[in-house]
């Protein structure tokens, strides 16, 4: 889950440093606003890639992910793209998740033989 949360997390550090950088062009916002919003944003997308065997980072990845929806309000295409990443970031929760389980499983023994290309036997 962390490979996937983290890849998504990365995307987004770049989105929203783009759509800031549109935000201070077509906008009548302060420069100094939308940096230190879009600064505190990209830090929580960075510091989020290191604490996500936490376990309040998801929570806070949803936080995040309703907040680069939320900034759709400024710039009108975030919308859209908060979406995409609120999606990618459902999938790397849940399918990470799968996955941290069936690498756990085969850890312990259960896919091993059959890894190795061993043929089952069927026999106990």
């Amino acid at each position: 889950m962390r490979t996937l949360c983290a890849s998504t997390l990365i995307g987004e550090f770049f989105v929203i440093g783009f759509a800031a950088l549109v935000a201070v062009r077509m906008y009548d916002v302060p420069d100094g606003t939308v940096w230190t919003v879009s600064g505190v944003a990209m830090a929580l997308c960075v510091l989020l890639c290191g604490a996500l065997s936490r376990p309040g980072a998801v929570p806070v990845g949803w936080v995040l992910q309703a907040a680069l929806i939320a900034s759709g309000f400024l710039v009108p295409v975030m919308f859209f793209l908060g979406a995409c990443f609120a999606a990618l970031w459902w999938a790397s929760v849940h399918f990470g998740g799968r996955i941290d389980e069936a690498k756990a499983r085969f850890a312990a023994g259960d896919g091993a033989g059959a890894a190795a290309g061993e043929p089952e036997t069927g026999r106990a």
